[in-house]
């Protein structure tokens, strides 16, 4: 069962089809009238725009001829450079572009049954965390008998130009699609989640490690049902469409139709002196102006292969415009690499994507009050609202999307189309279960671009642990709303943080409700206990407050281990003490190295300490080998922290 459907305009593509049927009439529709508004805001277009339905400007017209990504897509005299690159990419992967363009079959014009014909088409796009389909009819805007946007070189298909108008209806207006990235249009079409690579920050033709785990990610991607895209930098508006040395285009998009990790036969091994090829098969869209370096139509590299070398190794061209290049030349010569994750299905029992829809909201009393601004205003910046999720494994790799709605509908309005957003990353606590009203120990791990456009994202490799992610506005004071979307291939748990502190209750009230909340990191434990010299030592922390205890990952093989583990409780008095332990972990049986008892008074000193670890016994206890450096802070605020 696939997700909730909303209806755009509240049409109804089926009962509107059966009515034109019936009347024996092709659709009009009454929400996107074939008028000046459905192309601009506020101006007029130079010359006399005709609006045409497809049997109109051809013979036998089709939605789709043949396969789908078999032509090449022209932008046309008003095209938006974005629209063909993003249409390219959405062919490559049919589980995708069904999904956009349902039941194309039925839609397609059958000269069988021409009374079957209606002049209406929906298309299903996801904006702004849900699906959405649009009706429209077959009337597209042309000039001389030229369509105005994109169009097919098969001059009878009319996918992508049926498409487009329903796009730039769900936006308000062929207009609204100017400024919008390649990456904003396929996540249009398909609710992936983007990220952003730049190829020459990577150092990924110096980094030979990072280069082979950049192709295992886009190996990953692509068999997952990912889309992705990439382009060559172009310094200035002048070089656009240049042609490089080895005839790719400058500023112009490509799209990765295929990626083959090949182990290469005895023969093979001895020509390429290589055990494995890595490679990429990209497309121009335009069909033209292909790459002319190694693996190249005409290069050395195929007068190597037999054709039955080819068709077993799987490099085949299926496309005009496609060509194939070795790893190694695609990081060389690509800048920018558009990774579109697919996203939408749980993987081994889990769900890789966690996402809540929140907005930014003005009150005046700071504790109820949700836009902050950016981390340069120190004292609302807190006021935000407050995400936390849990990494439950070092060396993941957890890609966040912060989304603002798009304002592009309100144009006429004059208004702006985005507000200058961005997000900040905490490590935080093990146990940290209400909001952070100051950042006294936290470690700030991660911060996006603030900028006006529609998304933001960070990708990161994090450690284990507890993260509170900050989205905000660059100004303090505004109210919108946002989507945050978290992608990790282990489950994180995103959740919002909306409580200040322990909520006042009965049973709180019969044990004793909270009067001091204490902060506790421990930096590390040296020079631990060690037997002898063949001995590992494995330590880990266990700090306690009362009942509750958190636990350190293990470090291995060390008797300096550096922890940097936090811990947050709320204390009914400070007579309990906070007791951190070192311990050993041994196959059997772990073994105690020792602990320091603190009273965490509110009025201790706030800076780095250490201590001597001590047998269990409280402060007085004989002392043990080995000390712990940390800082602990306390309040009777307990909403300072």
């Amino acid at each position: 069962m696939g997700p909730p459907l909303k209806l755009f305009k509240n049409q109804k593509y089926h009962e509107l089809k059966q009515e034109c049927i019936k009347d024996c009439r092709l659709f009009c529709d009454p929400t996107f009238l074939p008028e000046n508004d459905s192309l601009f805001y506020n101006r007029l277009l130079p010359g006399k725009v005709v609006w045409k339905r497809p049997q109109d400007i051809c013979d036998d017209p089709h939605l789709i001829v043949g396969n789908i990504s078999n032509h090449q897509l022209i932008q046309g005299r008003l095209g938006h450079k974005s629209m063909v690159p993003a249409f390219s990419c959405l062919a490559v992967q049919e589980s995708h572009w069904t999904k956009t363009i349902p039941n194309h079959k039925e839609q397609e014009w059958d000269p069988r049954k021409p009374d079957r014909y209606a002049g209406i088409f929906h298309f299903r796009f996801w904006h702004f965390g849900e699906w959405i389909e649009v009706v429209i009819d077959d009337l597209l805007p042309t000039i001389n008998g030229d369509l105005v946007f994109s169009f097919s070189t098969s001059m009878n298909e009319f996918w992508n130009a049926l498409l487009e108008k329903a796009y730039a209806k769900l936006l308000g207006c062929y207009e609204a699609l100017d400024g919008l990235t390649i990456t904003d249009i396929i996540v249009d079409f398909t609710g992936t989640l983007a990220e952003t690579v730049d190829m020459q920050k990577g150092r990924y033709t110096e980094l030979v490690e990072e280069k082979y785990k950049l192709f295992g990610e886009l190996y990953k991607t692509f068999t997952k049902g990912g889309l992705i895209c990439c382009s060559v930098e172009s310094p200035s508006q002048e070089e656009q469409e240049v042609e490089t040395d080895w005839g790719l285009l400058k500023g112009h998009t490509y799209t990765m139709t295929d990626i083959r990790k090949i182990r290469l036969g005895e023969r093979l091994v001895e020509v390429f002196r290589a055990e494995k090829l890595y490679m990429v098969r990209l497309r121009n869209p335009l069909g033209r102006q292909e790459w002319s370096g190694p693996w190249s139509e005409i290069s050395e590299e195929w007068q190597q292969l037999t054709s039955a070398d080819r068709k077993n190794l799987g490099l085949v061209m299926c496309d005009d415009g496609e060509f194939w290049m070795s790893l190694e030349d695609f990081c060389r010569n690509f800048h920018k690499l558009n990774v579109c994750r697919n996203v939408n299905n749980p993987v081994f029992g889990h769900k890789e994507l966690e996402s809540v829809l929140g907005c930014w909201t003005v009150d005046d009393d700071p504790l109820m009050n949700r836009s902050g601004g950016c981390y340069n205003n120190r004292d609302t910046f807190l006021q935000n609202p407050q995400y936390i999720f849990t990494v439950p494994e070092d060396g993941h790799k957890v890609i966040m999307s912060l989304q603002q709605k798009d304002l592009r509908t309100y144009r006429r309005m004059r208004r702006p189309d985005n507000y200058i957003i961005g997000f900040e990353l905490f490590k935080v606590e093990i146990n940290r279960r209400f909001r952070l009203h100051h950042l006294y120990i936290q470690e700030r791990a991660g911060t996006s671009t603030y900028i006006d456009t529609r998304t933001v994202f960070l990708s990161k490799y994090l450690k284990k642990g507890n993260y509170v992610l900050v989205p905000t506005m660059f100004q303090h004071g505004r109210t919108s709303e946002f989507l945050l979307r978290i992608f990790s291939e282990v489950p994180v748990q995103l959740r919002e943080l909306t409580m200040d502190m322990p909520k006042m209750s009965c049973w709180n009230l019969a044990r004793g409700y909270p009067k001091v909340v204490t902060q506790i990191t421990v930096h590390s434990a040296e020079g631990l206990e060690k037997k002898n010299d063949t001995e590992t030592v494995n330590p880990y922390l266990v700090i306690k407050c009362g009942k509750e205890e958190v636990r350190s990952p293990v470090q291995k093989n060390t008797v300096h281990a550096i922890f940097d583990t936090q811990a947050i409780f709320y204390r009914r008095t400070t007579d309990i003490p906070i007791i951190v332990q070192v311990w050993n972990r041994q196959k059997f049986c772990d073994q105690f190295l020792g602990q320091v008892t603190l009273d965490a008074d509110p009025s201790d000193c706030r800076e780095l300490k250490s201590l001597y670890l001590r047998k269990k016994g409280g402060p007085t206890a004989k002392v043990k080998q080995g000390h712990i450096s940390f800082k602990v802070i306390s309040s009777d605020d307990l909403t300072e922290l």
